[in-house]
């Protein structure tokens, strides 16, 4: 399994933030193919010390690497790629990697 990572630093408009990633992203990001999971992270995102810069973290999971590369390098994850312009003026950062069960 792989995990694509997505941190949104906090907008300067909460609502309109929200609106549009739950009305208009998030139905983008659901059609990516290869999607296995999305997941995302519920009120306040804490650090373990000092005040983090991260509003919301999403957790996209695919069967490997490449099939995150793949989901974002089609039409429909460019789509969506695309669509962070309209709403993530604020910062956003995109990580990738394997992952494994312990």
């Amino acid at each position: 399994m792989a995990k694509l990572f997505v941190t949104y630093q906090q907008p300067v408009d909460v609502n309109a933030f929200n609106t549009h990633y739950y009305e208009k992203h998030v139905p983008l990001v659901k059609a990516i193919p290869g999607l296995r999971s999305y997941e995302l992270s519920e009120g306040e995102v804490h650090v373990v010390a000092g005040k983090p810069g991260v509003f919301l973290i999403a957790t996209l999971e695919f069967d490997s690497v490449a099939a995150i590369q793949a989901g974002l390098g089609s039409p429909l994850g460019q789509a969506a790629a695309g669509d962070l312009a309209n709403f993530a003026g604020a910062g956003v950062e995109l990580l990738m990697s394997e992952t494994r069960m312990l």
